[in-house]
């Protein structure tokens, strides 16, 4: 019998996900060698979002590129990938996991060399897009593949393993990027992807077989699906993107792409409703577990995404950081959720998933909640608990999300649904990473035009501080300039400081809402006994 605070996610998955992955007694090694492949496949397309942020000034410098054309590096990756995503469901049915898997593996590996030999920006943008589409479609795979191969109680045991991959990849990607680039040079960031890439492309053909493929999907195959579906989340993330930096909807490119995805959604969503074949099946978001959990990943995007941009940006910014010291400080995220993934992973077999669940959240609102104090001195040690909140927290979310969403859905609907439940979390990256921009500029924008308000010819405060300022270099009318100039600069960095804090407020208010939401969660059935030997 299984513990009556079993996840509500692992019901009866042996009757489903699980069956022809083999029995809960018996499982075969090929087969778990083929999923600790893929995860090293699932690892490298997800470390390749992050692993650039660090040493984008490098990049810059190389390519010559202007400061409008760097941030594509990026958001190229990015757009391809939330396309890839959710149809990586459709061409696995088709291709079947192995030819799939292969494939995205050996083109992965192929555009990190171009991308490593590029010489010019637009050759960089064009080949990184390449190699964000071929590495979605490996992401969702390995999600799907987890609870096919891993049949009743070790699922788990792997959802563990999982979440960690798919969390921690993004969260050290700095730090490799960092350590890196100042060990070699910046076009390692791709190069390094060589030898894996052919390994897992080689290993992935020979040990994958856990489906077969239907080519008759592809005589099938919704190329109107397809544009809509491509139409509307590439230029929901393109507008996601840039519009930060262009003003929104007062920028005409930004209004345009708008208007394309508001249309592409409409077209999209009719389609994946009306066709006989969708490229994407929506009827998923049906199941109340995969719904909630979907909801629960997007905000985890949020706060994964959205903070791995916020720390790195302060250290930068504030503190002048290079990449490697930015790596450095933010090594200590993935070390706490190496730590806590195994330790959840027993707490999620013990306790309510929803109690967990719930922990994260908390965990994570504690870890921005102590960020909203944050000064221009903060430096690692100040920077260690609101990073290890951080990590653990991650772990103690991610665990139950993924099981409550993907665990309860039958085999033949999970391949779609993984790309839908990862592409929430990507869109919640997007989203996060546009709202803590907005949020940020407009907040140290208001704090600079009040500080500039308080600091005028009146202030006994503002003219004692330039007072002295002036004397210490060294008094006359260059020392007076030079000393309006350095209380501007300090009273410009004390609003970004400001700024910062207010953004993390914010997110701390939305942590402490989502884990109120957790308590709505129906409490998990236990299963039936015996469940995870098949009938």
């Amino acid at each position: 019998m299984r513990t009556p605070g079993a996840i509500a996610a692992l019901p009866d998955v042996a009757s489903s996900p699980t069956r022809g992955a083999g029995s809960a007694d018996t499982l075969p090694a090929r087969r778990v060698g083929a999923f600790v492949v893929m995860c090293f496949g699932m690892f490298m397309a997800i470390l390749d979002i992050q692993i650039v942020s660090a040493s984008l000034s490098e990049i810059q410098a190389g390519l010559s590129a202007s400061a409008d054309e760097i941030p594509w590096v990026q958001t190229s990756y990015l757009v391809a990938e939330v396309i890839a995503i959710p149809l990586s469901g459709y061409l696995s049915r088709a291709l079947g996991t192995r030819a799939l898997f292969t494939v995205s593996a050996a083109g992965f590996t192929v555009a990190s060399i171009m991308c490593g030999l590029s010489s010019s920006i637009n050759g960089m943008i064009v080949w990184r897009a390449i190699q964000g589409f071929v590495g979605g479609g490996m992401v969702p795979t390995v999600f799907a593949a987890a609870y096919i191969i891993f049949p009743g109680p070790r699922q788990k045991m792997v959802a563990p393993v999982v979440g960690l991959i798919a969390t921690l990849a993004p969260t050290i990607g700095p730090t490799v990027g960092g350590y890196v680039t100042e060990a070699l040079s910046w076009h390692w960031l791709f190069f390094v992807n060589i030898v894996p890439g052919i390994a897992v492309a080689m290993l992935s053909w020979t040990l994958i077989d856990i489906d077969e493929p239907d080519y008759s999907l592809l005589q099938k195959f919704d190329w109107w699906g397809l544009i809509s579906m491509a139409g509307f989340l590439g230029a929901l993330e393109f507008v996601l993107e840039e519009g930060p930096r262009k003003d929104w909807l007062d920028d005409g490119e930004i209004l345009v792409m708008a208007v394309v995805a508001a249309v592409s959604a409409v077209a999209f969503f009719a389609r994946s409703l009306m066709a006989a074949n969708p490229i994407v099946d929506l009827r998923a978001f049906s199941n109340r577990n995969f719904a909630l959990g979907s909801l629960f990943s997007f905000v985890m995007g949020i706060g994964l995404y959205g903070l791995t941009y916020l720390y790195p940006l302060y250290l930068a910014q504030i503190r002048g950081y290079n990449a490697l010291m930015i790596g450095e400080t933010m090594f200590v995220s993935g070390v706490a959720m190496f730590l806590a993934a195994p330790v959840v992973g027993q707490l999620t077999q013990r306790f309510d998933p929803r109690y967990i669940l719930i922990a994260g959240f908390l965990l994570f609102a504690a870890g921005t909640w102590q960020m909203s104090y944050i000064t221009a001195d903060w430096d690692f040690y100040e920077l260690l608990w609101p990073q290890i909140f951080r990590g653990v927290g991650l772990m103690a979310a991610m665990v139950p999300v993924t099981n409550t969403a993907l665990g309860t859905l039958p085999r033949e609907r999970l391949k779609n649904a993984s790309g839908l439940f990862n592409l929430m979390r990507n869109l919640g990256g997007a989203l996060g990473l546009a709202y803590v921009t907005t949020v940020l500029n407009e907040r140290t924008d208001l704090h600079i035009t009040r500080l500039h308000e308080a600091v005028n010819p009146t202030s006994v405060a503002a003219n004692e501080t330039l007072q002295k300022l002036t004397e210490l270099f060294g008094g006359g009318a260059d020392a007076s300039l030079q000393a309006l100039k350095k209380m501007t600069q300090m009273a410009h960095q004390q609003a970004s400081v400001m700024g910062y804090a207010d953004v993390f407020w914010a997110l701390t208010v939305m942590f402490v809402a989502l884990a109120a939401l957790g308590l709505t969660m129906r409490k998990p059935a236990a299963p039936a006994a015996g469940a995870a030997g098949g009938h």
